[in-house]
């Protein structure tokens, strides 16, 4: 009996002391990734997560009626949310669009920092003279830089990346305009590794961190298609500055460089990623800078991959989150990325969940 009473007192002193420490008692605090080569996925509950309830009808009913295919919300790794509309599925593709910069982006830094190529060298090093219909003199001023940052100068007034269209407008880092030309930085990095770039992308980027997906090479847009819990794993990736668990995927150092300004033209532009929280921006298709931040109903501190039809992959730092939607175009008559106010509609939604 002396042993029994001596036994509960021994755990009540010790038991309570270890709470009081300062040592995490909920795993969802820890940073999960999902293994590569399985379908499941660890969640996290909405109520542990303390959000409100009764916003998260209204954020389904904004999300279905703005057109949305698929909606995901990560916390620490794990799904907080994940709604699917409209017949989609958790195996259904979809395409990227322009968030898909963002994965020619953290190609192209893989690249230099296998030392197969440096962003600050001229393309026509690795393209050969002539890859442009510029002046030589003129083309020998851009640098694989140039193509990340949408500061090349070259005419964005033709779609289609070919020679023809490639012309002169400004020397190269003395204007930022939203042009296709991106897409030559696949073809630096399948001529800098000596293989296609969809072949250096999947083993470099895709099959470490266990996407699915491919590229669409089109005549006019070369677009990656996915499933949403890919997209997913690249903006969790993302979140953690280039390492998915313990391994280097793309070096801190290039990886913030793109997630900071890039240039001084537009301030809320990195390496092919949108940078909220600055004090002007500019977007596709004019050269109007606007004063305020991307998005201001969200954090300052996001980053993001935003493409046409308002494809989205918004990583939160502060809060340890990545949002992802895939779907149609919010707004029929505005399909492109513009001032359509669906990124500040939505984070209004959100914000009333999760704050």
């Amino acid at each position: 009996m002396k042993f029994f009473v001596f036994t509960l007192v021994f755990l009540s002193i010790f038991g309570c002391s270890k709470k009081n420490d300062n040592t995490p008692t909920e795993p969802d605090t820890k940073m999960y990734f999902p293994a590569n080569a399985s379908s499941n996925w660890e969640t996290t509950s909405m109520v542990g997560l303390n959000w409100n309830q009764n916003a998260v009808q209204p954020l389904k009913e904004y999300l279905q009626q703005k057109r949305t295919k698929s909606f995901i919300i990560l916390v620490n790794g794990r799904i907080a949310m994940e709604e699917y509309f409209d017949g989609h599925t958790v195996a259904t593709t979809w395409q990227w669009n322009s968030a898909g910069k963002t994965l020619v982006a953290t190609t192209t830094g893989i690249a230099q920092q296998e030392g197969l190529l440096n962003i600050n060298t001229k393309v026509s090093q690795y393209l050969g003279n002539g890859w442009t219909s510029e002046p030589i003199e003129k083309e020998n001023l851009i640098t694989s830089k140039h193509l990340l940052t949408m500061t090349s100068g070259i005419s964005d007034d033709k779609e289609l990346v070919i020679k023809a269209n490639l012309t002169y407008l400004a020397d190269a880092g003395t204007r930022w305009s939203y042009h296709n030309v991106f897409q030559k930085l696949m073809d630096v990095v399948g001529a800098a590794s000596n293989q296609e770039f969809e072949t250096y992308f999947n083993a470099k980027l895709k099959n470490k961190i266990g996407m699915d997906g491919f590229w669409n090479n089109g005549l006019i847009f070369k677009i990656y298609h996915s499933n949403t819990r890919s997209m997913a794993r690249f903006g969790l990736l993302a979140l953690h500055k280039g390492k998915w668990n313990s391994e280097t995927i793309i070096n801190e150092t290039f990886f913030n460089e793109s997630i900071n300004t890039s240039q001084n033209i537009n301030p809320s532009y990195g390496y092919l990623w949108w940078l909220n929280g600055k004090s002007k921006y500019m977007v596709p298709g004019a050269q109007t800078v606007f004063n305020g931040s991307l998005v201001a109903n969200a954090p300052a501190d996001m980053y993001a991959a935003m493409g046409a039809e308002d494809q989205r992959i918004y990583v939160i730092p502060s809060k340890n989150m990545v949002i992802v939607r895939m779907g149609n175009a919010s707004d029929p008559a505005n399909p492109n990325f513009a001032l359509s106010g669906f990124d500040n509609e939505l984070w209004q939604k959100i914000n009333a969940v999760i704050n």
